[in-house]
C-alpha cells in the first residue's frame, strides 16, 4: 500500500486534500526501479497552489522530458496552501513530493519555475519548510541543488542568493548536459563549489556565487563581473530551433481536482511577430518558431485518447499568426465535434479571419469577446506598437455583433510611457464607441440582448529586455487617480449602463516594479516580508501591503528608486550580463521609436533588426525555407 506524508486525520481537516496525494492519471512513479547510485532525483517546483502549478505547460514538458531519461526521476510539489503550511510548521512535517512522498530535502536538485514575481515569497516558504537553507552560501553538501528557470530568469538578481543555478532559456535544451555533468559528481566526488563552477561554463546556466557586484554612491549598478576564471561575462540564453521536434508531452498528468486550466494544451508555435514594446514574453522568446501542422494532428489525437479531457487548448503569444491555423482547426472541427469535445482558441485577434474562426468551434451561445486594446488612444496604441487601429477595434466589434456576440471584454494598461489625460479617458470613449457600434447597426429585432461590456485596466509594470525598461513607472497615488479619472467619464456616458470598468491593485503593481527591476539589494526586503508571514502575495486575499512597506523601511530600500525613475541607456542595468539575443541597440531604438509614436512593422512584414537571425531559423528565415 502507497505510504502517505500526511496522516489521515490531516487530510480531513484541510481544504482540497487531493492537492497533496498525488497519484494522478499519467504521473510517473519510478519507485520500483529507483536506484540511488545510479540515479538522479530531481523535484519539479511551481510556488503556487496546486491547481495554478498543474495548469503550466511548461512543468508537464520537462516533467516528461526528464522523465523520459532512465537515469532521473523528476517529482512535483506545489505550495503547501496557508491552513497546510500552519500544520506542518507546528507538526515538523518536511515538505514532501507528490509521486513517492519523500521530503524534498532528500532530492538531488530542487527546480522552481518562476513565472511572476509575486510568487518570490513563497520561494522562501518552499524552501523553509524543505528544511533546505534559504541562502545558497548557507547549503551543505547534503542538500539539494536549487535550480531557477522561466521569465522571472530575466533578471534573477532580487533572488539571487535564494539559488544556486539559474537557467536562461528554453529548458528542452541543456538540462541533459547539466545531468552529465551531475552524474560524473556522483561518481568521482566532486564538491557541490566546484559542480556549480563546472555548471557555469554550461551555456545557459548562471551561479550566482561566482559574480560580484558593486554600486555608485547614488545607488546605481557600478559593476558586475564573474569572480573566477573560466565563468563567463556574458550568459546567453538558449532556446529551441528545431521546435517540431522538441519533446512533448503524449500523456500530460490529470489531476483529480479541476486545475485553472484543465484540458489539453496543444503548444502550436513559440515566440511572437508583434514587437509590442511592453510585451516580454514577445522579446524573450523571440524568433517565432512554428511547429508542423502534421506533428500538431497527431499530438492532439493522442493526448485527447490519453488524459480523457473533453476540451482542447491551442497556446502561443498569438494564435491568429501561426500559419497553418486553418487546415489545424479543419481537422480539430472533424475530430473533436464527434466526440463532443470543445476547442478553445485564446489569443486571437479580433479580425474578421479571428471571428470566422471562432464562429466554427463555438457553440451557439456565444461567450464575450476579447479585445487586447491596451490603450483608448491611437496614439498610445501607435507609443506602445499595439499594431492596431480604432477601425481595426470597432470593424472586429461590428464583425462580432453581426455573428451574434452582445458580450465584449477589453483590457487597457495605465500608466504607460507619454501617457497624457486625454489618453485616459479616452478609455472611456472607446468603450462608447463599441456600445454605440451595437446600437447604431444591429437592428432591434436581431439583437440578443443589450450590448454588455466589462472594461478592465493593469497597471504598467516595466519588465527587462523590452523597450519600455528604461522607461519610469507611475507611483501607486498616480495610478489610482488614473482609474478614477476612467470611472467618471465612463460614468458621463450615454451608454454608461452597458459598461463595467474595473482595475487592478496599485500597490500590489508597485511591488511588482520594485521585484522586476531590482538588484540583490533586494533580497533582504523579500526575506524579512517572508518572516513577517508574506505568502501567496499574487492572492488579494493574502496580500498585506504594510507588511511589504515595513519590510522595505527595515532594510533601507527606497521601492521608487527602483519604479519612479526614468533610467538613462547608459545606466548599467541588473540583468545587463545576460544575453536574450534581443539587442541593446535594438531595444534603445524602440525605445525612441515610442517616445516619437513611431510603428515598427511586425516580422513578417519587415524585418527590424532586432539581433535574432543569429539563430538561424524560425520566422527569421522563413523566406528561405
Amino acid at each position: 500500500m502507497r505510504r502517505l506524508a500526511l496522516s489521515d486525520e490531516i487530510l480531513l481537516s484541510i481544504d482540497k486534500p487531493a492537492r497533496y496525494i498525488g497519484n494522478e492519471v499519467n504521473a510517473v512513479d519510478k519507485s520500483e526501479s529507483f536506484d540511488p547510485e545510479k540515479m538522479i532525483r530531481f523535484c519539479m517546483c511551481f510556488p503556487d497552489v496546486y491547481e495554478i502549478g498543474m495548469s503550466h505547460l511548461g512543468i508537464q514538458i520537462l516533467y516528461d522530458m526528464f522523465n523520459k531519461r532512465e537515469d532521473v526521476w523528476c517529482e512535483r510539489v506545489y505550495s503547501p496552501w496557508p491552513d497546510l503550511d500552519e500544520i506542518m510548521r507546528e507538526k515538523k512535517i518536511p515538505l514532501f513530493a507528490l509521486e513517492s512522498q519523500d521530503p524534498v530535502r532528500s532530492f538531488d536538485f530542487l527546480g522552481i519555475t518562476i513565472q511572476y514575481e509575486m510568487c518570490y515569497t513563497n520561494i522562501l516558504q518552499i524552501l523553509d519548510l524543505s528544511g533546505i537553507a534559504l541562502h545558497a552560501a548557507d547549503r551543505g553538501e547534503d542538500e539539494p541543488i536549487v535550480i531557477g528557470g522561466g521569465p522571472c530568469t530575466y533578471n534573477p538578481e532580487p533572488i539571487a542568493e535564494f539559488f544556486d543555478l539559474f537557467y536562461i532559456g528554453e529548458g528542452e535544451v541543456a538540462y541533459d548536459e547539466l545531468f552529465d555533468l551531475y552524474q560524473e559528481k556522483k561518481r568521482t566526488g566532486m564538491s557541490r563549489r566546484d559542480f556549480l563552477l563546472r555548471a557555469s561554463r554550461i551555456e545557459g546556466f548562471y551561479v550566482p556565487q561566482f559574480y560580484r557586484a558593486s554600486y555608485h554612491e547614488d545607488g546605481t549598478l557600478a559593476s558586475f563581473a564573474p569572480t573566477e576564471d573560466g565563468v563567463p561575462e556574458k550568459v546567453r540564453k538558449r532556446i529551441v530551433m528545431d521546435f517540431s521536434e522538441v519533446s512533448y508531452p503524449d500523456a500530460p498528468i490529470v489531476p483529480y481536482l479541476q486545475a485553472t486550466q484543465d484540458r489539453v494544451v496543444l503548444e502550436i508555435q513559440r515566440g511572437c511577430i508583434r514587437g509590442c514594446r511592453f510585451c516580454q514574453a514577445g522579446m524573450i522568446y523571440r524568433p517565432l518558431r512554428e511547429k508542423n501542422v502534421e506533428r500538431l494532428k497527431r499530438q492532439a489525437e493522442v493526448m485527447l485518447r490519453n488524459t480523457g479531457y473533453d476540451e482542447i487548448s491551442l497556446s502561443s503569444l498569438s494564435s491568429s499568426d501561426y500559419s497553418e491555423l486553418n487546415e489545424l482547426l479543419s481537422f480539430l472541427i472533424q475530430i473533436c465535434n464527434e466526440k463532443g469535445i470543445n476547442i478553445s482558441l485564446p489569443s486571437l485577434r479580433i479580425d474578421a479571419f479571428s471571428l470566422d474562426v471562432m464562429s466554427k468551434v463555438q457553440d451557439v451561445k456565444k461567450s464575450s469577446l476579447t479585445f487586447a486594446a491596451e490603450a483608448g488612444s491611437q496614439r498610445m496604441r501607435d507609443v506602445i506598437n499595439k499594431g492596431i487601429t480604432e477601425e481595426d477595434i470597432l470593424g472586429g466589434a461590428l464583425e462580432a455583433f453581426r455573428g451574434g456576440w452582445n458580450k465584449v471584454k477589453l483590457y487597457f494598461m495605465l500608466g504607460l510611457p507619454g501617457e497624457n489625460e486625454e489618453d485616459v479617458k479616452d478609455i472611456a470613449h472607446l468603450c462608447q464607441k463599441v456600445a454605440e457600434c451595437y446600437y447604431d447597426n444591429i437592428p432591434k429585432e436581431e439583437r440578443t440582448g443589450k450590448i454588455s461590456i466589462t472594461a478592465s485596466s493593469s497597471f504598467f509594470v516595466p519588465k527587462p529586455f523590452t523597450p519600455f525598461q528604461w522607461a519610469r513607472m507611475d507611483r501607486e497615488q498616480e495610478f489610482l487617480d488614473k482609474a478614477h479619472m476612467v470611472k467618471d467619464e465612463v460614468r458621463a456616458m450615454t451608454n454608461q449602463k452597458s459598461i463595467r470598468y474595473t482595475y487592478h491593485d496599485a500597490y500590489i503593481s508597485v511591488l511588482e516594479g520594485v521585484l522586476a527591476r531590482g538588484d540583490r539589494r533586494v533580497a533582504q526586503a523579500i526575506e524579512t516580508a517572508y518572516r513577517k508571514g508574506a505568502i501567496f502575495d499574487a492572492w488579494t486575499e493574502y496580500f498585506d501591503e504594510d507588511r511589504w512597506q515595513e519590510s522595505f523601511r527595515e532594510c533601507g530600500i527606497d521601492p521608487y528608486f527602483y519604479t519612479a525613475r526614468e533610467r538613462d541607456t547608459s545606466e548599467l542595468l541588473p540583468w545587463d550580463f545576460l544575453d536574450c539575443q534581443v539587442s541593446r541597440d535594438f531595444l534603445i531604438r524602440e525605445w525612441k521609436r515610442a517616445k516619437e509614436g513611431i510603428i515598427t512593422p511586425n516580422c513578417r512584414q519587415r524585418c527590424s533588426g532586432c539581433g535574432c537571425r543569429v539563430y538561424r531559423g524560425g520566422v527569421c528565415y522563413e523566406s528561405q525555407d
